[in-house]
């Protein structure tokens, strides 16, 4: 959904993951829609694990030498169960995906973002939270809406931190959107989530869309 909209509007895209035929594939689609000299590109890891997500920022690096202007931080992982039976395990992969290599992709990503950052352009870092993140989730999503508040608090000291190097950190708290991780609760509970909603609709690409689009713009 958010690379849709950046190869839409002529941006050069890298996309990561660890199903690396299904990220070529995602990274083919993509360019066959882009526009204005857009383009998507694949470059598969693991983001659970630190060589994994090291060697694909070498691998950046050699790939994009003047610079990189914005980064998404869009992984992530949830593991639904009740209190009762939430396994140990599933904290260390959560908290791992969705916060701890946010950080990690971020710090090795620094030297890029620095090389186009200015004052007057800044470099950007687009974190996706959740709404799970800042409110008690509809159902029960432990770990995950943890990591997600986490999420939110850490966009907040990285742009403390990294604002005076000329490179902005924000966070979207999304709400539900038809994606394959939200797949099986929308099956379960899409009635009674729409219901909560003010326009009684989950979240379409074009609302993710343009709301990197704006945070990776001059506006943002």
């Amino acid at each position: 959904m958010i690379a849709e909209g950046f190869v839409a509007n002529g941006a050069k895209v890298y996309l990561t993951g660890r199903d690396a035929p299904a990220c070529s594939s995602a990274a083919a689609e993509l360019t066959s829609i882009a526009r204005d000299g857009g383009s998507a590109h694949a470059l598969p890891g693991d983001l659970q694990d630190l060589a994994q997500v090291q060697a694909l920022v070498k691998r950046l690096t050699e790939l994009e030498p003047q610079g990189l202007h914005v980064l998404v931080n869009n992984a992530g992982a949830a593991w639904g169960a009740d209190i009762d039976s939430y396994p140990d395990h599933a904290w260390n992969k959560v908290l791992t995906l969705n916060l701890h290599r946010v950080f990690t992709l971020t710090q090795l990503c620094l030297p890029l973002l620095e090389k186009v950052a200015s004052q007057d352009d800044p470099a950007r870092v687009i974190h996706i939270g959740s709404i799970d993140g800042i409110r008690v989730p509809t159902v029960s999503n432990i770990a995950y809406a943890a990591s997600k508040a986490g999420l939110h608090h850490m966009s907040s000291v990285l742009a403390k931190e990294l604002g005076h190097r000329f490179i902005t950190s924000n966070v979207l708290a999304c709400g539900p959107f038809a994606t394959k991780m939200m797949k099986a609760t929308l099956e379960v509970a899409g009635d009674a989530i729409r219901s909560e909603l003010p326009l009684r609709r989950i979240g379409t690409p074009q609302d993710v869309a343009g709301a990197s689009l704006f945070l990776a713009s001059r506006a943002g």
